[in-house]
């Protein structure tokens, strides 16, 4: 059996804050940990020092999603050879980095994380049910153990990903939300699913960000700059535990805590 740590996204200081507090404690636990880091910059964006950052406190994969590219000094990262930072798989060919990889676990177990887009209220990318199937695919020559990070807006869209897959890949776990939802659960055939994993950062706050910022941009429908939350730090996540020789998903627990 191995233990999969999934965080959901990070966003700003705050969140980089939550991690740095719960990861040295729960990562002893975890034989793998992934992160969404695509708001971890200010709460729009990473950049290369903040991903290396992250990985410094024991994270093995990155996962982003339609904000990868909001800081621009991650395009340049992203040509070099840093496969543990994943983008949306569904951008077209010839986009800088990669959206699938195949990692060894602390126990030496391959496990293969697919980060992927939705396109329902989201960029109009190639489409993230066929695109998605392709590498797992392409996994599957090497582990049956295979993560699929889902950056949607849509509920719909996210649920019948997930069904999509079911049976093929051991989890599919949806982010982009930034609010937590409560139907985790395994679908028949043995994959762990949630609609969306949640964030970290602050919950006095309206998905992360200032709460006076966002509702004068939905009282003026005026374009407003959006700042990060600060106090009240939460994180969000869930364990993963899979069956290595089936890649048959065992449980998927929620994590929702208060960070001190």
């Amino acid at each position: 059996m191995i233990k999969i740590l999934f965080v959901g996204d990070v966003i700003g200081k705050p969140g980089r804050e939550c991690l740095r507090k719960f990861l040295p404690l729960y990562n002893k636990k975890a034989d793998f940990c992934i992160v969404n880091g695509e708001n971890a910059a200010g709460g729009r964006g990473i950049t290369p020092a903040i991903a290396e950052e992250i990985f410094s406190l024991g994270v093995e994969v990155i996962t982003t999603g339609n904000h990868i590219w909001d800081d621009k000094k991650i395009i340049p990262y992203l040509k070099e050879d840093h496969p543990n930072l994943l983008r949306p798989i569904n951008y077209p060919p010839g986009v800088p980095g990669k959206g699938w990889g195949v990692f060894l676990t602390r126990n030496k177990v391959k496990v293969g994380i697919v980060n992927v887009s939705g396109r329902v209220f989201m960029p109009a990318l190639d489409c993230p049910f066929r695109g998605t199937k392709q590498a797992v695919e392409e996994i599957k020559r090497e582990t049956s153990c295979i993560i699929v990070d889902v950056h949607g807006e849509a509920t719909s869209e996210k649920v019948a990903l997930g069904y999509y897959l079911e049976g093929e890949v051991s989890a599919v776990i949806g982010t982009h939300t930034h609010v937590q939802t409560s139907d985790e659960k395994i679908l028949p055939k043995g994959t762990a699913y949630i609609t969306d994993v949640g964030m970290a950062g602050s919950y006095v706050s309206i998905i992360g960000m200032r709460k006076e910022e966002v509702m004068k941009h939905f009282l003026t429908q005026m374009p407003v700059r959006f700042k990060v939350a600060q106090g009240d730090p939460w994180i969000n996540g869930v364990w993963i535990e899979i069956e290595e020789t089936t890649g048959r998903a065992l449980s998927i627990e929620r994590i929702k805590e208060r960070v001190e």
